[in-house]
């Protein structure tokens, strides 16, 4: 197993349940309008205040232990793996042999969350604003950002969540910005490329995901200035694969309510009424 991923067998019943969920989703949810995919980490709350670090710091020290590296060491390997597989995960499965299922249970432990989480106010209020339906995305465990979810106060305004146990399939573990996972995705989901919105502070998974057809945004307002390494974090410009980029929802609301997001959004919903799936 040191270099294949490992297998994840899912039931064919289990499968099927997903689907079922996801039509009575879309039916209590609607149609129409648009479909927003939403991130977590930084996008919907600020994980670089206090959470990201106790992460890195764990997944650090996960992998001094496991591996027997320096730290320094650590470190690099820990954003190598992020930035060559979206999730450092992947990579320690790849190359590494470990338990992904003991691993995302050590390095997601995080203090109560009044004393670590940040987010916009009225963040609640913002989420439901927007028209249409909306789903998570995120490559964190389901145990780690569903109580997020919960204290944000934002749960009922998704139709579900798909987390990195999510996008599992029967040859491996996936992540954001696998193309198989979001391809599988957008059929079992029933999404229309076209009016799919993924939000996220991630550059690199708008870009890979983009050439789906869906629309991007780019939220940068939770970017810290430098990552856990010290690098620069690029936040200025709007590159080429990016549709609208906001530094905040109160601010997506406020281009979607006028101007070129709203033209956007409204040339998404005429697509999906002129080619529903």
């Amino acid at each position: 197993m040191s270099s294949q991923e490992s297998a994840i067998s899912v039931p064919s019943s289990h499968v099927l349940s997903r689907r079922r969920r996801a039509r009575r989703a879309r039916s209590e949810h609607g149609t129409r309008g648009p479909v927003w995919l939403f991130d977590l980490d930084n996008t919907l709350h600020r994980a670089s205040h206090a959470i990201f670090p106790r992460i890195n710091h764990a997944m650090t020290a996960y992998i001094v232990e496991r591996l027997g590296l320096a730290q320094d060491e650590a470190n690099l390997l820990r954003s190598t793996y992020t930035e060559r597989y979206g999730a450092v995960l992947l990579g320690l499965i790849r190359h590494h042999a470990i338990d992904p299922h003991e691993f995302l249970a050590q390095v997601h432990v995080l203090p109560p969350l009044a004393e670590v989480l940040r987010a916009e106010r009225g963040i609640a209020r913002l989420v439901a604003g927007l028209p249409g339906r909306k789903i998570l995305l995120t490559n964190a465990p389901a145990n780690y950002a569903m109580p997020i979810v919960e204290a944000l106060g934002i749960r009922r305004h998704f139709e579900r969540c798909v987390s990195i146990e999510d996008m599992a399939d029967r040859r491996g573990w996936r992540a954001k910005p696998d193309a198989t996972m979001l391809r599988r995705l957008l059929v079992r989901e029933g999404l229309a490329p076209a009016r799919t919105w993924l939000v996220e502070d991630t550059r690199s998974h708008l870009k890979h995901l983009r050439h789906f057809g869906i629309k991007t945004v780019w939220i940068t307002g939770h970017l810290p200035i430098r990552n856990s390494l010290g690098k620069v974090m690029p936040r200025s410009g709007r590159p080429h694969y990016v549709d609208i980029k906001v530094q905040s929802l109160r601010e997506l609301r406020a281009s979607l309510a006028t101007g070129e997001g709203a033209k956007r959004v409204a040339r998404a919903t005429r697509s999906r009424q002129l080619n529903p799936n």
